[in-house]
């Protein structure tokens, strides 16, 4: 432990955090993006750290690589590439999915990789992996704000690298003996409680700080899934993939009960449904009902459709991929169960494809976000704004028009 960090007895995360972030700023030990205080903090040093990642076995042993987007973890990221390994880098702050897979051009210069490493190359140059894609992660490599030599892990204390494990688990990408690793400078190992940690925290197994590796040897047991009675409607809201594994598993029949609906929780509550019907004229899919079309069918309010056609275009969502044989209330169901019920929906099940009515072009778009990886049948669907926005009951997808009425 760096000599200048001092931590008194009793401290608590927050304490450990802040003690970090201070001396790394006081001491100059800070990269940019700096203040580092409530990041995971770069530092000088944090590239050749990253080059050490080379001399593990367990690095030589892989072929998919997680490493998370921080700023000291991009040495990994370059690594990784220039080792022709495939590498999967999480949505930053989980806004849109789980993974993004890093795919440098044909014939990547030196250059292009270096850029590929970098959280710009990570938009320009990577695909989304899916929740049914078939992922085996053979490491993960995480940041930390603190580390302690026995693998005691603090992170910056939104929780996303403890979230982005139990996803994994979940969707069975990695398995208990998946080692993690974390890259530190020296004055971020220091001595931490293990009664600071909770069960969704995760430990690690590799310390590589600029001057030295450290295998922790930690037994602990690693997070074995999401622990949904710790999660919030509020996170679900503002991760849309954590909504999809939840209704997943749910399907699957697992407990899935929130902090919010749990007994012991002093004031449950579910999210708004006055809040999303506000959003969509404060109604429900209602009885399905044939349209004068044949194979084509609408399910909604008569009289909401009318008033809105004569007032004004609704924005469309598309739902394509529907798997054959499915019915109509198995999507209902699903678009309720994410409180994205539209205020029609034209069922067109024969030819795999749904489209959803939506007030305006925001509310489209949260349901777009919302609904992204959601499966059926074990087949996930295509979820998108339709091409051309639906105008005096026409829509046109990928350059085929659709008559709804």
């Amino acid at each position: 432990m760096e000599a200048g960090v001092r931590l008194s007895a009793g401290a608590s995360k927050w304490d450990i955090r802040t003690k970090i972030w201070d001396y790394m700023e006081a001491n100059n030990l800070a990269d940019f993006p700096r203040p580092v205080h409530h990041r995971i903090p770069n530092f000088k040093g944090s590239h050749q750290a990253c080059h050490a990642v080379r001399e593990l076995d367990v690095f030589n042993r892989t072929s998919e690589v997680k490493v998370d987007p921080d700023k000291p973890l991009e040495g990994v990221r370059l690594v990784t590439l220039q080792a022709r390994k495939t590498l999967l880098v999480p949505t930053p702050r989980l806004r849109t999915g789980l993974f993004n897979k890093i795919v440098p051009p044909p014939g990547a210069t030196k250059e292009i990789l270096r850029i590929c490493a970098t959280s710009q190359g990570v938009k320009d140059y990577s695909v989304p992996i899916g929740l049914d894609a078939k992922v085996h992660v053979d490491l993960v490599v995480v940041g930390s704000v603190a580390v302690s030599e026995k693998g005691w892990r603090i992170g910056k204390g939104e929780g996303f690298a403890d979230m982005e494990y139990a996803m994994m688990v979940s969707m069975g990408a990695i398995t208990e003996d998946t080692p993690i690793v974390t890259i530190v400078h020296d004055c971020q190992v220091v001595d931490i409680v293990e009664e600071l940690l909770d069960d969704h925290d995760l430990t690690v197994d590799y310390i590589i700080t600029p001057t030295r590796t450290i295998k922790t040897g930690c037994k602990r047991p690693k997070p074995q899934g999401i622990i949904w009675h710790k999660i919030s409607y509020e996170m679900l809201e503002r991760m849309p993939i954590l909504k999809n594994l939840r209704y997943r598993e749910k399907q699957a029949g697992k407990d899935v009960i929130l902090k919010d609906e749990h007994p012991d929780f002093p004031n449950p509550r579910k999210p708004a449904d006055s809040d999303e019907n506000a959003k969509t004229g404060n109604t429900e899919l209602q009885t399905e009902s044939t349209s004068a079309q044949i194979g084509h069918r609408h399910v909604g309010n008569d009289s909401l459709s009318t008033k809105s056609e004569t007032h004004g275009a609704l924005a469309t969502v598309y739902v394509g991929n529907i798997p054959p044989g499915t019915r109509v209330s198995e999507l209902k169901s699903a678009l309720r169960e994410f409180h994205t019920s539209p205020l029609r929906l034209s069922w067109q099940g024969a030819q795999g494809r749904a489209f959803l009515d939506y007030t305006d072009k925001m509310t489209a778009e949260s349901v777009v976000s919302s609904l992204k990886g959601l499966s059926l049948r074990g087949q996930t669907l295509r979820v998108e704004m339709a091409k051309n926005q639906r105008n005096k009951g026409q829509v046109e997808i990928s350059g085929q028009r659709n008559k709804y009425e």
